[in-house]
């Protein structure tokens, strides 16, 4: 068995590149920051900032497209792809991506970029395309899926455990 699976929370270094390619399928680039503090020999705290290449396909793409910009804090899990490429000079360049299927925004509406958010809620045709997010109030987060690479769907955990934690499946052997 292997896993490639990562998760990363971090600061949007710029906004999303978004290009549309054949058929209208959307993809956004942007970098993502992620930081880590700790005492040095000297005993100084010092940060070290990591930079992620974020990759972003179809329904949550153009979710980043409205409303990803520079700063955002977001929560991030997909997968890290390596791929290469030749540039212009013919020199063989090589990238490490972390492809997202799930992007959730966090932090207050007002830190998301753009104007206060108080136009947004009640209003459908603000909603992302996706069709997948939930509009929350302010001081909650928005979660963004792109399941169109995972054919089932993930199990909830609220949807197989009742209010007092225990299973509705009786015939569990434990």
């Amino acid at each position: 068995m292997s896993v490639n699976k990562v998760i990363l929370v971090g600061n949007v270094g710029k906004d999303p590149e978004v290009r549309y390619l054949d058929k209208g399928v959307a993809i956004a680039r942007f970098p993502l920051a992620t930081s880590e503090s700790y005492k040095g020999r000297d005993g100084e705290r010092v940060t070290a900032t990591e930079w992620h290449n974020i990759v972003l396909w179809r329904g949550l793409a153009e979710t980043a497209e409205k409303y990803v910009k520079k700063g955002s804090q977001l929560f991030i899990e997909g997968k890290i792809r390596n791929r290469s490429y030749d540039d212009k000079d013919g020199n063989k360049r090589y990238v490490t991506e972390i492809v997202a299927d799930q992007m959730q925004m966090l932090g207050k509406r007002s830190d998301q970029g753009g104007d206060d958010s108080s136009d947004r809620q009640g209003d459908s045709s603000s909603q992302p395309s996706s069709g997948q997010a939930n509009d929350a109030p302010a001081s909650k987060s928005a979660n963004y899926s792109d399941r169109s690479n995972n054919p089932a769907p993930e199990a909830n955990v609220d949807d197989t455990f009742d209010s007092a934690g225990t299973s509705g499946d009786d015939d569990l052997p434990f």
